[in-house]
């Protein structure tokens, strides 16, 4: 991250105030992932409290999906809106029985792909590295398998379903050196290379890279129904994905987080404004909701030719875990 970057950040999370959501979700069924706790929690909230028909809490844990829904029923006084649907983003076979369970939906308008781990160890969840398959590869898999509900509901409503995946400011702390070796995801599998005190923010560099690719191929995409997706920053927010960190870590990062960090209210605030689709948003990554600026590389021609790059790979990822998926787009 550049100072000037640093700076900017600091400003948007000591003077910014992040408008709260006002627009309607009346009738619509939404899917929020990693929504039992945190952000994702609150934006379920927020989707409830402005008239969403159904929203749909993607957790690991039911027991803590089902505690949520009753808090998120007895606050916004709407009962049986929030429903509680098992997804482990570390297990391909739960992705597929998750999203054939979807596609008996009547209709399903957005998807908001939240859920992510940070983790210090090296550990595989199916074919990768587990920050690998669950903050890129699991998200992708699952809105290409809903992509025709998504289509479908967008034709008959006239107007655009919306794919919106949590990213993160950390992408600009990266130097992505992994992107150097003729194959990326073989290398960000490679335990004796790999440095896992900077892999979260490699793995929402591949992300925001992939997303962004996913994007263009929507846009030239024939097919009925029109999808918009993008990539929200919902900045230092208080949850508590640095639970596996150290006690030495925790140290600095508690009264930094204290100092700094937004609510998870406010970061639920960013995920509905990313859920809203404006059109102007397909595409982006966003800040404070509204249109932000990502890492100088991601723009440079450097950033371009590996964002095709890695598309191709987690093309040919995806398409050997469900043979045809890529034709959904």
């Amino acid at each position: 991250m550049t100072r000037e970057e640093g700076i900017q950040h600091l400003k948007s999370h000591m003077l910014v105030k992040l408008p709260s959501p006002t627009k309607k979700f009346t009738g619509q069924t939404i899917i929020v992932t990693g929504s039992n706790v945190g952000m994702g929690m609150e934006a379920a909230r927020h989707f409830v409290r402005l008239d969403a028909a159904k929203v749909i809490l993607a957790v690991r844990s039911l027991a803590k999906g089902e505690a949520a829904a009753k808090s998120i029923a007895a606050s916004t006084k709407r009962e049986g809106i929030a429903e509680v649907w098992e997804l482990d983003l570390a297990s391909y076979q739960s992705i597929e029985a998750f999203a054939k369970r979807a596609q008996a939906l009547p209709r399903l308008d957005i998807i908001v792909a939240n859920a992510g781990v940070l983790m210090y160890k090296f550990e595989l969840a199916e074919d990768n590295e587990t920050h690998i398959t669950v903050n890129v590869v699991s998200h992708l898999l699952l809105t290409l398998l809903l992509l025709p509900k998504l289509r479908e509901t967008a034709v008959a409503t006239e107007k655009p379903s919306v794919i919106t995946f949590t990213g993160s400011f950390t992408h600009k702390m990266t130097e992505f050196v992994e992107r150097k070796n003729e194959n990326i995801f073989a290398e960000l599998n490679n335990k004796d290379t790999a440095r896992m005190k900077e892999r979260y923010y490699v793995s929402k560099m591949v992300q925001l890279l992939t997303v962004r690719e996913f994007a263009n191929e929507l846009a030239k995409s024939t097919k009925g129904g029109k999808i918009i997706t993008n990539v929200v920053n919902p900045g230092f927010v208080a949850t508590d994905i640095m639970r596996h960190s150290t006690w030495a870590f925790q140290l600095w990062y508690r009264p930094l987080r204290w100092i700094m960090a937004r609510s998870a209210e406010e970061g639920g605030r960013t995920l509905v404004h990313g859920a809203e689709g404006a059109e102007e948003t397909h595409g982006q990554y966003l800040d404070d909701c509204k249109i932000g600026a990502t890492s100088a590389f991601v723009i440079s021609p450097e950033g371009d030719e590996t964002q095709k790059r890695l598309w191709r790979e987690l093309r040919a990822k995806l398409e050997a875990v469900h043979s045809g998926v890529l034709q959904n787009i």
